[in-house]
């Protein structure tokens, strides 16, 4: 070694630089991964906090959502490519520096961010919250994948369709094998459809927003901010990307929400199904937010109805309450189980029970449950699904209209549930539901509904309606 090279002093070290954006992107990551916390929830207070305290836009929101949700979605294929790229199993490498790798990768692979950027802020990153040791191995590993583009990596890391066609599907669109299996099953078994409902999956959903009739209208919306109107629900409206729904005014007051399109139809259908007789009292046996309950009092209202909506757990039972506060008809809200009701049965000419499922048709908005659930969770929701429908079966009255809805396309959660209801209780058939959803296309055979993201642009709702017969 030089004279020189012996006395040029050491580079200085440099503090590693907070970026807001991704170090926010890392909190929601980590809660989601430790705390089992679900993005849709964690996010709004993160965003909230970080606006209030100054130098955070609305592009910088607009990223960290990206960042979260996209990271989430593509996990399954993001983590087929890492594993790709280090020299030890994943589950040896702590999760922390997984979920660093991971948002890196989506910079890289998913968004428009340029190269170099990519890397540079997520070892910046890793330097923050790993600390500079780790922050030399996400640098190696980022700069490996930065190597092929996101077409390249697939095509190297996901098996041949033709010799493990789920596997290839799991890998290609991000999803764990046993729901695409499940899902593969509800769409009838072949090819057809399964990679436009598995990429639907990964699109970032439509914020739509709900005009609840006799209190608020469509034109009222769309005069407050920029809509497309709603594909199939009269009340619906479509928001611009970037709205923000909780600036309306409509939406502040309770007038209006957001809800998805197939949960409009849902609340419409059991609503304009035909009763014999009289047609005054309305129940939603498991009402919990609020929204479809929200929507089935103002029909009611308009009809001179009343809606009695019952949700188990006291403080989801406060946000129907508060969902359903201010409806010009009858109301009320009780906290009750639906498989013991207080009422009386027969009590009710209408009866919606939205039961708790798997929530396998709502992934666009929930990422992160499909690598949560696994495929016995279906066996703990079985028994409630059914007790559910007898109950809600019991509580109608002979000639009134019960609707059975999931937010899962699940056979196990749907057809099989009606069908051993249906044998186990008798006196009851089931409604065509079809024609009670006009110029909807795509539903099926009948007399039950499934929607589905890719072809109505929904989540993946489930009606049956059923009628009361003895």
């Amino acid at each position: 070694m030089s004279e020189q090279a012996r006395r040029r002093p050491p580079k200085p070290y440099r503090r590693p630089q907070k970026d807001p954006v991704r170090m926010l992107a890392f909190e929601a990551l980590r809660a989601v991964d430790e705390r089992d916390a679900y993005a849709n929830l964690v996010l709004p207070p993160l965003l909230r906090k970080a606006r209030e305290g100054g130098n955070f836009d609305g592009r910088d929101a607009a990223l960290a959502t990206e960042l979260v949700y996209g990271t989430l979605r593509r996990q399954g294929t993001y983590d087929a490519i890492i594993s790709a790229c280090i020299d030890r199993p994943l589950r040896e490498v702590d999760p922390p520096v997984l979920d660093v790798l991971a948002l890196g990768a989506h910079q890289l692979l998913g968004t428009r961010i340029p190269t170099h950027a990519a890397v540079s802020a997520s070892v910046e990153l890793a330097r923050v919250v790993l600390g500079d040791g780790r922050a030399k191995f996400v640098n190696a590993v980022l700069r490996k994948i930065s190597a092929q583009d996101l077409d390249a990596w697939v095509a190297q890391v996901a098996p041949p369709y033709d010799k493990d066609p789920e596997d290839h599907l799991a890998v290609v669109h991000s999803h764990p094998r046993w729901v695409v299996s499940a899902l593969w099953d509800s769409l009838g078994g072949g090819r057809a459809g399964i990679e436009e409902l598995l990429a639907a999956d990964n699109e970032r959903p439509e914020v739509t927003l709900v005009a609840r009739p006799g209190r608020s209208t469509t034109e009222e919306l769309a005069a407050a901010t920029e809509t497309l109107p709603g594909r199939w629900s009269p009340y619906a409206l479509r928001m611009a990307e970037g709205g923000e729904p909780g600036a309306i005014d409509a939406v502040k007051d309770g007038r209006a929400g957001v809800q998805d399109e197939g949960s409009q139809l849902v609340a419409i259908a059991l609503a304009n199904a035909p009763v014999d007789g009289s047609d005054a009292r309305w129940l939603d046996g498991c009402a919990g937010p609020g929204g479809k309950a929200a929507l089935l009092a103002a029909l009611a209202a308009e009809r001179g109805a009343a809606l009695l909506a019952s949700e188990k757990q006291p403080h989801r039972a406060r946000l129907v309450e508060r969902a359903l506060a201010g409806n010009p008809g009858p109301y009320q809200v009780i906290a009750a189980d639906g498989t013991r009701p207080p009422w009386r049965p027969g009590s009710f000419d209408r009866v919606l029970m939205d039961v708790p499922c798997s929530g396998l048709g709502a992934l666009r908005r929930r990422p992160e449950a499909r690598w949560r659930r696994r495929p016995d969770d279906l066996d703990s929701f079985a028994p409630l699904q059914r007790a559910l429908l007898t109950e809600a079966l019991s509580a109608v009255r002979v000639g009134g209209v019960v609707g059975y809805a999931t937010c899962s396309p699940h056979l196990a959660e749907t057809r099989v549930v009606v069908d051993d209801v249906l044998k186990k209780v008798g006196g009851a058939e089931l409604i065509d539901a079809r024609p009670l959803l006009p110029g909807v296309p795509a539903l099926g055979e009948g007399p039950d509904v499934q929607l589905w993201p890719h072809l109505h642009g929904t989540d993946a709702m489930y009606l049956a309606l059923l009628r009361r017969t003895a």
